[in-house]
């Protein structure tokens, strides 16, 4: 089993990472297909949503993930969907491009599953965007099951 831990990431860092996911977020919804003005006007619904003020809801947890030697190798972001539901959702998971295909999310990934579990969460969900294979896969095998799927033709 790979040595990865989820460390609580601490809140100096915080806004930093918040600017850095949410400029890669757009970019993903923009890859899917969006308008940038699109991706733009969901990425601060997201905010507005999830970080008033900047700080996350209190029941939703943001880490660092971290390898045995105590290395960021990336970060985790879960939460309610809803305030107060036992329906959670993996809002962010990113492994730093060095550290991939060593076993870090999906090791991350099962730690936050126990940590929802322990808030009373029932289900856990996620989006994979369409082009990310490599995501798609690694669920798949963490017993993840597709529950909608969008499909869109591009007329140009």
């Amino acid at each position: 089993m790979t040595d990865t831990h989820l460390v609580p990431m601490p809140t100096e860092r915080l806004p930093g990472w918040l600017e850095s996911t949410m400029t890669e977020y757009v970019a993903s919804r923009m890859r899917a297909g969006e308008t940038r003005e699109r991706a733009e006007a969901n990425k601060q619904e997201s905010l507005d949503k999830w970080f008033p003020d900047g700080a996350p809801l209190p029941d939703h947890l943001v880490w660092d993930v971290t390898d045995g030697v105590g290395d960021v190798v990336g970060y985790l972001w879960i939460g309610p969907f809803a305030p107060g539901s036992a329906e959670w959702w993996v809002f962010d998971v990113e492994i730093h491009e060095p550290y991939r295909r060593r076993g870090h999310a999906r090791r991350a990934l099962e730690l936050a599953h126990e940590a929802a579990r322990a808030h009373g969460a029932r289900s856990i969900g996620l989006n994979v965007f369409g082009y990310n294979t490599g995501a798609q896969e690694l669920y798949e095998h963490l017993g993840y099951g597709v529950t909608a799927t969008q499909m869109r033709l591009p007329l140009d």
